[in-house]
């Protein structure tokens, strides 16, 4: 079992134990969709690794961010600052986020590296950064520095 799995359990555990339901309720949400993740790929038994933990992680804070964005437009604030909440608790289980310089410096590392020259190689660029950057970086933060770099 790979540490994060392992730190979400025990998480969950002791959530159970100071009775917080939010905290409880939103890792045992995060822990399903890792044990969904092992029965589609067939990895019941070893499990996922890290790298594949920090993508569903990263995938349930992108839902939990494109709900916000729908609350938001309904005005349901309530529903909204709850997403809030999850999401500052999920980013826990994220490797540290890269700052937007940090972003920038590596995304001219890539076009340099493909040989971007415009705005036509844009899907190149960001398919070697997404790669690379998985886990560590808002995947919008990618999409708006490379397409300012390549303009």
């Amino acid at each position: 079992m790979n540490k994060i799995k392992e730190q979400i359990l025990a998480d969950i555990k002791k959530a159970m134990q100071d009775g917080n339901g939010e905290l409880r309720d939103t890792l045992r949400m995060l822990i399903s969709a890792v044990k969904d993740e092992e029965i589609k790929k067939k990895k019941r038994e070893e499990g996922l690794n890290e790298e594949e933990t920090i993508e569903i992680v990263a995938r349930s804070l992108k839902q939990r961010k494109d709900s916000i964005t729908e609350y938001l437009k309904g005005n349901r604030e309530d529903l909204a600052d709850k997403e809030k909440s999850e999401i500052t608790i999920l980013e826990k289980y994220l490797p540290e986020q890269l700052s937007e310089e940090d972003v920038r410096e590596e995304i001219k590392k890539i076009i340099a590296e493909v040989g971007a020259t415009s705005k036509a190689d844009f899907g190149r660029v960001m398919g070697t950064a997404m790669s690379k950057l998985k886990g560590k970086t808002d995947g919008q933060v990618v999409k708006k520095i490379t397409e300012e770099e390549l303009s």
